[in-house]
């Protein structure tokens, strides 16, 4: 017979590279369903945060990344819009500023899809900001 391991058995170096990378990959999903991607890394890290240290921190920053990127973006695109509609002429001033907003979720695609690539090759990847933080909370 097969000797189980138990459940909460640390990861291998290939399991924690694979689910990481499949953590920041994970942000390629949102091209076809809008926001699913930004649930995949939450449930990766609640999966294995006690089994990798590694993966909760690749799965943290890709979730947070993703959030920020996804929900930020569109909620400031949204509040320009609004205060360009309360103000005369200020639609055209917050044109541009709501467009940049608005590009955001592509910044955090290809973003992702680097830092993907990057764990991919081996090696270790934080998003600008991001990861310093992440790293700061989830060792204090």
């Amino acid at each position: 017979m097969s000797e189980q391991l138990p459940q909460n058995a640390p990861l291998s170096p290939a399991e924690e590279k694979q689910w990481a990378m499949i953590s920041h990959f994970s942000v390629l999903i949102n091209i076809f369903t809008g926001f699913v991607g930004v649930g995949v890394p939450l449930v990766i890290y609640f999966i294995y945060k006690d089994r990798s240290r590694y993966v909760a921190y690749h799965s943290l920053q890709a979730l947070i990344m993703q959030a920020i990127c996804s929900f930020g973006g569109l909620l400031l695109a949204v509040l320009i819009g609004g205060l360009s509609q309360l103000i005369p002429f200020a639609g055209l001033i917050c044109l541009p500023i709501r467009c940049l907003f608005g590009l955001l979720p592509l910044v955090a695609l290809v973003y992702g899809t680097y830092g993907g690539i990057k764990i991919n090759q081996g090696e270790d990847f934080k998003y600008w900001m991001i990861g310093d933080w992440v790293r700061s909370t989830l060792t204090g």
